[in-house]
């Protein structure tokens, strides 16, 4: 819940979060070395958590169309009225670190948004997993959005990037909005555990 080393959600909100699909934004403003990043965060803190999921994301897709409505509203109007463009550019799609693949809502949810917004699927917690157990299950998730055709952003290669760099979709992260340091005096971002540290940054 972190960003440019800021908390997009204090303790307080976070407590007094409800677990709801209703879908709730919160606007933050971001620096770090002189980089400014104006975000707005489209939640939906209790998705999938119900006994019965059935259309849960339903609420999510509407307010994904209602924003392109408004935009395109404002956009043809005879005298255009200057609005903040509240589109959803990117979502990121958190996947549990299960290693078993997409689960069904995780599939029905992305084929009815894939082509309305920027899917960016990204394994949590990746922390939870060894090497090989994030190579098989990005594997296994690569396998099922060809296999249900669903399409996700594919981040442009650098020219100098090597091919054998893999930034395709997922990608599997840890979060960390704290500065540890290591046996050799290195301060990052990074999470402490009885075996050593996990540097959050370092690919």
């Amino acid at each position: 819940n972190s960003m440019f080393l800021t908390d997009i959600y204090t303790n307080k909100e976070m407590v007094k979060m409800e677990r709801t699909v209703e879908v709730g934004t919160h606007q933050v403003m971001l620096e770090e070395d002189g980089v400014k990043l104006s975000l707005t965060v489209v939640d939906t803190p209790g998705y999938g958590d119900a006994v019965d999921n059935t259309d849960c994301w339903e609420p999510v897709v509407e307010y994904v169309e209602e924003q392109f409505d408004k935009f395109l509203e404002a956009e043809t109007r005879v005298k255009r009225v200057s609005l903040p463009d509240s589109r959803v550019h990117a979502c990121l799609y958190f996947i549990a670190p299960s290693g078993h693949g997409l689960k069904r809502i995780d599939v029905e949810f992305m084929k009815r948004i894939h082509d309305k917004v920027n899917i960016i699927p990204v394994i949590g917690k990746a922390d939870a997993c060894t090497k090989e157990e994030l190579d098989s299950f990005k594997q296994k998730i690569r396998n099922q959005l060809e296999e249900f055709e669903i399409s996700v952003y594919e981040f442009p290669r650098d020219e100098d990037e090597a091919e054998s760099s893999d930034i395709r979709a997922p990608f599997a992260i840890v979060g960390s909005n704290t500065v540890v340091e290591d046996s050799k005096g290195r301060r990052f971002r990074g999470r402490r555990y009885p075996w050593g540290c996990v540097n959050i940054e370092d690919q």
